[in-house]
């Protein structure tokens, strides 16, 4: 009988640790529309996002901006499955000792992830929204130098 009681109690474990595993990996499916390559031109430079599928709860991407043959801004992002929380990992080459900065999501949705860090000095929030046409607006939000300001990139998948 004790037998049979540990074993519908490891099942019971089991499954629903399978299930809670499963809706972990269903938040991070909201963010399959960042898989690709985007990139903005403007008379700057160009601002390019790579974004790939590590497993089923790690993306990762690689953003940088060129002007001419220089390289101004480089950035690796890992966006992850955090116990229960979307977090997007971003290390900044040449910013904060070159260690990573977190933002856990404040919103996830099939057409628009937000992730905030009132504690960043700059920025503390970053959006990334689906458009139309192949387009994604990535936008980053904040307190900088005491104003509130907004900077934003509209990117075309290539």
């Amino acid at each position: 009988m004790l037998q049979k009681i540990t074993l519908i109690a490891f099942i019971i474990a089991f499954v629903s640790c399978q299930k809670k595993e499963s809706i972990e990996k269903d938040k991070i499916k909201k963010a399959d529309w960042l898989i690709g390559n985007w990139e903005n031109k403007n008379p700057d430079g160009v601002l390019t996002e790579n974004w790939e599928k590590v497993n089923d709860s790690t993306f990762s991407a690689t953003s940088y901006f060129i002007k001419g043959k220089d390289t101004l801004h480089f950035e690796s992002i890992i966006l992850a499955q955090l116990g229960e929380t979307l977090t997007y990992k971003a290390t900044v080459k040449g910013q904060n000792e070159n260690k990573p900065v977190f933002f856990p999501s404040t919103l996830e949705s099939d057409k628009q992830l937000v992730f905030e860090n009132p504690k960043h000095d700059y920025p503390q929030k970053i959006t990334y929204t689906k458009g139309a046409n192949n387009t994604l607006t990535a936008e980053i939000s904040g307190k900088l130098n005491g104003k509130q300001t907004t900077e934003r990139f509209i990117m075309t998948k290539k």
